[in-house]
């Protein structure tokens, strides 16, 4: 006889393992700061290095504070017209237990809140790419200021937090498509739409001055990444962890091989900065749809990317943006692909049951809810982005000054620089002053 009382769902109960992992997966994602720091560091001119370093690492200081804040009860507090959160008990992480759990989850509210803290600090930290050379640090850290407010912590309500309206809709972001690549590479564009290009270019050479810590930074970004995507599941009891663990190194690997092909049909030659840039842009593309394609699909994913990106990266000539590192090219270009070909590749096996174009009834439905939320935050943020670098520029200025740009924003911003050449007189350099080499090396990095 069936038993005449139907007994409630079993709540959930915090869970070691899964709260092990997921402070290890927000270490992985804290250490893929300072790895785009190196990154962005090594593709710069010896000039700009320490500049180029600290506008990454300050987004670790900034955004911590903001986000312990009101950050994260704005993005993941109770729901106010499918736009903000709030949740005055978060204001400075107070009266928050121990042990509370996130909502559904076996994880508790701190780990939780720290995992999405490192997204919310690489994410104005991708944006500095594209200003490289040019912008007062003190405007800059201001600027982290006010995007993380009126910017990030709004879109990421949008996508992951309980009642914003993408979350609703139905879009699917495994772990940053939108919220974290197209909000930066949108802001991008805005910003150096407002503040102009750099003195000299399209004119001077201004080659990477390090190839080897950019594939240091590009390793650091790839390894840190595992936790990015697969820690996004917050836990790892059914396996889709596992898959976007899975489809985060095809895809990638994909898409530096593709990258590496076009570049050698393009250009005659596989460089080591197309490599690194290629395993980006397949980073970048499979962050919001890992969890929901194949193994298979990952790899088109990637390639898709791959290429696309590589010939994005070239727009910035033709049609006169200074996007100084490639961040429209790689991080808003491979963000759209990567969230759109959702809409096509989702294969219903994975994180839902939703499907693209070429799997189950083969419906456009997914598709245009991902068109909605991809143009709604690139739209959003490049407008944003655009309107608060404008008030600055004519505030406090957002530049500095050109001879300052021209001798070095290390010099002027830092009173630092990357390089000390003064020991370097002796050895194979034989009776060659050391003065005289350091300003040869500095004339040909900085030509």
């Amino acid at each position: 006889m069936a038993p005449a009382i139907t007994l409630a769902a079993e709540a959930p109960k915090l869970s070691s393992a899964n709260t092990g992992f997921m402070l290890i997966c927000s270490a992985l994602v804290m250490l893929m700061t300072p790895g785009l720091a190196f990154f962005y560091g090594g593709m710069v001119r010896v000039k700009s290095t320490l500049n180029m370093l600290m506008m990454s690492f300050i987004s670790l200081g900034i955004v911590t504070i903001l986000w312990v804040l009101y950050g994260f009860s704005l993005a993941f507090g109770t729901d106010s017209g499918s736009v903000i959160g709030w949740n005055s008990d978060w204001l400075g992480l107070s009266n928050i237990g121990l042990t509370d759990l996130w909502d559904g989850y076996t994880i508790p509210i701190f780990v939780f809140m720290v995992f999405q803290l490192m997204f919310a600090i690489i994410t104005p930290a991708l944006i500095s790419g594209a200003l490289a050379d040019r912008v007062k640090f003190s405007a800059w850290a201001l600027f982290i200021t006010l995007w993380a407010t009126l910017v990030y912590f709004p879109v990421a309500h949008w996508v992951w937090g309980a009642g914003g309206w993408a979350f609703e809709l139905g879009v699917i972001d495994f772990a940053g498509g939108t919220a974290v690549h197209i909000n930066a590479g949108a802001a991008a564009l805005g910003v150096i739409l407002v503040i102009g290009k750099r003195v000299g270019f399209k004119k001077d050479p201004m080659r990477p001055h390090s190839l080897p810590l950019v594939m240091l930074g590009a390793g650091l970004l790839w390894f840190g990444w595992f936790g990015f995507n697969a820690g996004s599941w917050l836990g790892n009891d059914d396996g889709v962890g596992a898959l976007m663990f899975v489809n985060t190194q095809v895809a990638t690997a994909a898409a530096m091989l593709a990258w590496l092909a076009y570049e050698k049909i393009r250009h005659g030659a596989f460089t080591t900065l197309g490599a690194a840039s290629g395993a980006v842009a397949g980073l970048v593309a499979i962050t919001p749809s890992g969890g929901c394609v194949t193994p298979l699909g990952a790899i088109a994913v990637g390639v898709i990317a791959g290429v696309l990106c590589a010939m994005a990266v070239g727009l910035k000539y033709k049609f006169g943006y200074d996007d100084s590192l490639d961040v429209v090219g790689v991080h808003l270009v491979g963000g759209v692909i990567g969230s759109l070909l959702i809409g096509f590749f989702a294969s219903g096996k994975g994180q839902s049951a939703a499907t693209g174009v070429f799997y189950g009834n083969h419906s456009f439905d997914q598709l245009w809810k991902q068109c909605a939320a991809v143009f709604a935050v690139l739209g959003y943020s490049l407008v944003v982005s655009a309107i608060l670098a404008f008030i600055l520029d004519k505030t406090i200025g957002m530049r500095v000054t050109e001879d300052e740009e021209v001798s070095g924003i290390d010099q002027a911003e830092h009173a630092e620089t990357a390089y000390d050449f003064s020991g370097a007189g002796g050895g194979v350099l034989g009776t060659v002053s050391a003065p005289a080499v350091a300003g040869t090396q500095s004339k040909k990095v900085d030509a």
